[in-house]
């Protein structure tokens, strides 16, 4: 049977908050079959501090697809967003994955408009929690918060909304 499961380019607070929320990044590996990782999203991770949330998982995850060039980013992205994001979009348009993992509002505002489909931290979580994956959405959003990850209402009223 092939696998329908579509690839996706990450940025890097939906790694973290996918970290923090299971402990590990296996549920990407789960969900998508292909998680690529651009550079820039690399070295925001690490310039965390090898102790901060989310690095130890990105570094067991061996699996994931760490690009090791810099993007050649373009100047309306560049201008327009931070390395990371500007980035990930850069990344999915060079090698025509339509599906970005983006939280932020400027970032996801972009990449719409850049012709990408969207989804984040909850969006994840809310697809794994629909394949039968034992995730708590209210424990996720409060794992999330307690580790400095900002949600707005709108996004919680979403994703409990959507948890079933």
């Amino acid at each position: 049977m092939p696998d329908t499961r579509q690839a996706i380019v990450t940025n890097t607070t939906p790694l973290i908050a996918l970290a923090v929320v299971i402990g590990n990044l296996e549920i990407l590996r789960s969900l998508y079959s292909r998680v690529v990782v651009p550079l820039e999203v690399a070295e925001e991770l690490h310039g965390t501090g090898i102790e901060a949330a989310g690095v130890s998982a990105f570094e067991q995850a061996d699996w994931l697809e760490r690009l090791d060039k810099p993007s050649v980013i373009t100047p309306y992205l560049g201008n327009t967003l931070d390395r990371g994001e500007a980035s990930v979009i850069q990344t999915a348009l060079d090698l025509n994955i339509p599906l970005v993992c983006i939280d932020e509002t400027a970032g996801r505002r972009v990449a719409r408009l850049s012709g990408l489909t969207l989804t984040g931290s909850i969006g994840v979580l809310i697809k794994a929690r629909q394949q039968g994956y034992p995730v708590s959405i209210p424990l996720a959003i409060n794992r999330m918060r307690e580790h400095g990850i900002w949600l707005s209402d709108e996004v919680v009223r979403f994703a409990l909304a959507h948890q079933n």
